[in-house]
């Protein structure tokens, strides 16, 4: 990874305006398309296959008057009157009469309807009636939540002394919006990075790559909402995370170039190196915050799914704009960036805050981890009494005109009247509905929690019976989902008694279905993520221990954040810090999307923190590696972590809603993931492990695929570009080039030079030839010594010599046709000897054109190809020994170079053209 990085870094470098301008015209693309074709978001909540949603669906169709979206008009009399009065009547029937002429009212429901009960409160002082509305709640609009709201003062102006109020579903929606506040989050940020950095210049660079990615997603969310249904919090959670990643990604890779031309790097060298190393990192992460919020489907649910699919696209973007923008604006600023020699010096024997921390935690790691451990644990107590519930009126902001409206409700018919059930039955087949609807009206009202059956009629096709029903309480009270799981437990007994299949609709039940399913689905998403960390810090860092490490550490920061959340939210504590009216349920879906986008985020801090531990411990830093490799890290991580903090944190006070609950939930996790659990618990139990945290098992280190993120890999290829001269005109250079399998060597010793035209006959076993040609073409990597081919450093560029490499089996019929389109300069021919007819003599034409191609050529013998290659100038013969025992039997690290006196088990890597005795290599080969 880190070399193909390092290449497409360079490229951006040098096409620094090319890259600009394709961004600058994929923006103004997106612009454009949100100008002319955006769309407006649905805040609707559906779980398609949901006994209520199939319900609600059937409604919409025979029974569309109690599907449709509506307002409520709430009618309080004056003091000393009942809200029955003839004056009060005429008032409220007659502005019914003119709202009812507004194009976009569908109709409306008088308090005084004689089949309705329940709309005039059991005082006489209360009245509301229901105004249906086209469209949907989302495509309401501001405007005509203005004329609902004209037609309300003017009733209360006909009737002195009364309050009318406008509220209901339609006036509960509330868009999301950026405040001067979030933008405080950005100063912070701003202000750590220069910090950090020490150059404004430098500073803004993070800052210009974030925001362009987010407005980048914002348009493209916006796009779409046009297309598919897309819920508003998907915009301000991609705002968050875009700005959040994109910073810290971005900061990540300016800090290791600034400190590389501290040193005195080329900038353009910095900036690929930077890209390659840091960058290695940054895809890392981003693909872990990626699956995991791609994993929010998990739950089955479209609008969650949605969410997450934006939010990691937002995150993808950021990524792309780290690798690619970036290298091209170092490139802008150039020499401009580099860090003036007084910014360098460094204090000798000065305090450093990093090492005193991590010399405290790790002094005694028993003791901290114990500390930690109980203290988060005791943090997560309260997360056992999570409240959750979708959002509804009464959880608007006191004063807002749908609260109000709720509250009134609330006082005057009881907090029930505000989450009305609804209970359809298909009578389709029934020769008297009404007894049927006056049969379940009786039974329902029998029920403990339900206060009143406010209607129980026939829709006019005589097909299905709706019922609504008043609960007792209020929708988001767990006594509500009780009563809805016990209507839902005498469909069996109605199906018996009456012949009809009933269910449980209308929002209150959707909503208890959508935090039912949501809170099924946190464990199934729970292990996906943990099962997900353990495999890829695995990959990530050779290592057992590591990830297990990693995994327990994001459960304990995961329980922390939903014990805080909890405390404040649920419980109320401190409220007030966080602009916080009252106690609160947090939305349903707050756990899964937290555990999601924590978890992504958690790993970036365990990949920059522990891979430059595991750096020092392959460099042989044994002992104090835990140590300095926090030393040389910890700088980076406290401004990354106080930057993704400051975002989230900033969303808070200001935010609405839903918004509110996430962004504090992320903002206290990320602070005690970053801070106590990776900065403190992580080094503790590092050093407890020692040489044993990075144990893997030979075995499976062999058949785990190399991510080299520390950028190892590249740090060896570029320390043989000018390997064996600068400008080497030779084809091949080999030296010392040995493979084994298990317990033999293979090959060994291997020293070639080979010039173009040069021909080289490798004869000796068959095993050991087909290695040395499977390690020469790219397609097998060597345990020890260093080679170039075609320019090329093995094995950090097998696939670029692949590419400009033909490989034939002459034991392969299949394979022959390749030496009719040879590719590339360099040709490697396996059992050239058992060539025949056409072929031997096409392969001995080409071997007489020595000033062509460069040819390896495989023999038993090299006297069985006297025919074809001639003995001369350019021509040399290689005879393999018999496979021998190997020197060590310790496995090394696939993908890393190793020393001499290391062996490991072959890596075969599959080639670009069909042949199949490759995969049999080792597994037969060997045998003969």
């Amino acid at each position: 990874m880190s070399s193909t990085l390092y290449r497409m870094a360079r490229a951006c470098f040098h096409a620094r305006k090319r890259v600009l301008a394709a961004w600058i015209a994929f923006t103004v693309l997106l612009g454009i398309l949100t100008v002319t074709a955006r769309g407006t978001f649905d805040d609707g909540f559906r779980i398609p296959g949901a006994n209520s949603q199939v319900a609600l669906d059937q409604l919409k169709m025979t029974f569309p008057e109690a599907a449709d979206s509506s307002a409520t008009l709430l009618v309080i009399a004056p003091a000393g009157l009942s809200i029955q009065n003839p004056a009060i009547k005429t008032a409220v029937d007659d502005e019914l009469k003119k709202i009812e002429q507004i194009p976009w009212v569908k109709g409306t429901t008088s308090p005084y309807n004689e089949y309705v009960k329940g709309m005039v409160s059991d005082d006489d002082q209360a009245g509301y009636a229901r105004i249906r509305v086209t469209g949907s709640v989302s495509t309401f609009t501001e405007a005509q939540r203005e004329i609902l709201t004209e037609h309300a003062t003017t009733l209360q102006a006909a009737i002195p002394g009364s309050q009318v109020h406008m509220g209901g579903e339609v006036y509960s929606v509330t868009m999301p919006h950026v405040s001067a506040v979030e933008a405080i989050g950005l100063v912070v940020a701003l202000i750590v990075l220069v910090v950090t950095l020490g150059s404004l210049l430098a500073s803004s660079i993070p800052l210009i790559a974030a925001l362009a990615g987010a407005g980048q997603s914002i348009m493209l969310i916006l796009i779409f909402a046009g297309l598919i249904p897309i819920n508003s919090t998907s915009m301000m959670l991609a705002l968050m995370l875009a700005l959040a990643v994109g910073i810290d990604y971005s900061l990540f890779i300016v800090s290791r170039h600034r400190d590389q031309l501290a040193g005195g790097l080329d900038v353009e060298e910095s900036a690929a190196r930077a890209t390659a190393t840091a960058g290695s990192a940054v895809v890392f992460a981003g693909l872990t915050v990626i699956i995991a919020l791609v994993g929010l489907s998990v739950a089955g649910i479209p609008f969650l799914s949605t969410m997450g699919i934006f939010a990691a696209v937002s995150v993808a973007i950021e990524v792309a704009l780290a690798l690619t923008l970036l290298p091209a604006m170092l490139g802008f600023f150039g020499e401009r960036l580099r860090p003036q020699p007084a910014t360098r010096a460094k204090k000798v024997g000065g305090f450093n805050a990093s090492r005193w921390w991590v010399g405290v935690v790790t002094k005694y790691p028993i003791i901290t981890i114990v500390l930690v451990v109980a203290a988060l644990g005791a943090l997560s107590v309260p997360a056992k009494d999570l409240w959750m519930a979708l959002p509804n009126s009464g959880r608007s902001h006191p004063g807002a005109a749908d609260r109000v409206t709720f509250d009134q409700i609330s006082e005057h018919y009881g907090v029930g009247a505000n989450g009305t059930l609804v209970i359809t039955a298909q009578i389709v087949e029934s020769t008297d509905p009404l007894k049927i609807t006056d049969g379940l009206k009786a039974d329902i009202e029998s029920m403990p929690g339900v206060k009143l059956v406010a209607a129980s009629v026939p829709n006019r096709n005589a097909d299905t019976a709706m019922v609504q029903v008043i609960p007792t309480t209020g929708p988001d009270d767990p006594a509500t989902s009780t009563l809805v799981k016990a209507l839902r437990d005498r469909e069996p007994e109605w199906r018996a008694k009456y012949g009809v299949s009933t269910a449980v609709t209308g929002f209150t039940a959707i909503a208890i279905d959508v935090s039912d399913r949501l809170a099924g689905a946190l464990l199934p998403f729970g292990l996906f993520v943990v099962g997900l960390s353990l495999v890829l810090l695995t990959v990530v860092f050779r290592s057992i221990w590591v990830p297990v490490k990693a995994a327990l550490g994001y459960l304990l920061s995961v329980g922390a954040a939903f014990g805080a959340t909890t405390l404040v939210f649920n419980k109320g504590l401190f409220k007030e810090v966080i602009n916080l009216p009252e106690a609160v349920p947090v939305i349903s879906f707050l756990p899964i999307v937290l555990m999601g986008i924590l978890f992504g985020l958690a790993m970036d801090y365990e990949v920059f923190l522990t891979s430059r531990m595991r750096e020092e411990f392959v460099h042989g830093n044994t002992e104090t590696a835990v140590e300095e490799g926090f030393v040389h890290s910890a700088k980076v991580v406290v401004a990354a972590g106080l930057i993704m903090f400051a975002v989230f944190a900033f969303f808070v006070p200001a935010g609405e809603g839903v918004i509110k609950p996430i962004a504090f939930g992320l903002a206290i996790g990320i602070a005690i993931d970053a801070f106590v659990v990776r900065m403190t618990l992580g080094p503790a139990v590092m050093k407890l492990l020692g040489r044993r945290a990075w144990w893997l098992p030979a075995w499976l280190d062999a058949r785990l695929p190399v991510m080299d993120i520390e950028g190892e890999a590249l740090a060896h290829q570029l320390s043989l570009a000018d390997w064996p001269v600068p400008d080497a005109p030779g084809i091949v250079y080999t030296e010392g080039l040995a493979a084994a399998h298990g317990a033999k060597t293979l090959f060994s010793d291997v020293d070639l030079e080979l010039l173009p035209g040069n021909v080289v006959v490798v004869t000796g076993p068959e095993p050991a030839r087909k290695a040395l040609l499977l390690a020469l073409s790219g397609r097998l990597v060597p345990t020890s010594g260093r080679a170039k081919v075609l320019g090329y450093v093995i094995p950090q560029q097998n696939s670029d010599i692949r590419n400009h490499t033909t490989f034939v089996d002459g034991a392969d019929a299949s394979s022959l046709a390749h030496l009719g389109r040879l590719r590339g300069e360099f040709v490697v021919v396996e059992h050239a000897d058992r060539l025949e007819g056409a072929s031997r003599a096409q392969l001995a034409a080409l071997a007489s054109d020595r000033g062509r191609r460069t040819l390896v050529l495989s023999a038993a013998k090299a006297e069985n190809l006297a025919d074809i290659v001639t003995a001369g100038d350019g021509v040399q013969v290689l005879e393999l020994p018999d496979a021998a025992p190997a020197e060590s039997s310790r496995p090394a690290k696939r993908g890393i170079p190793q020393d001499a006196d290391v062996q490991a088990p072959l890596t075969v890597d599959p080639p670009d053209e069909p042949y199949t005795p490759i995969a049999d290599l080792m597994l037969e080969g060997a045998k003969k």
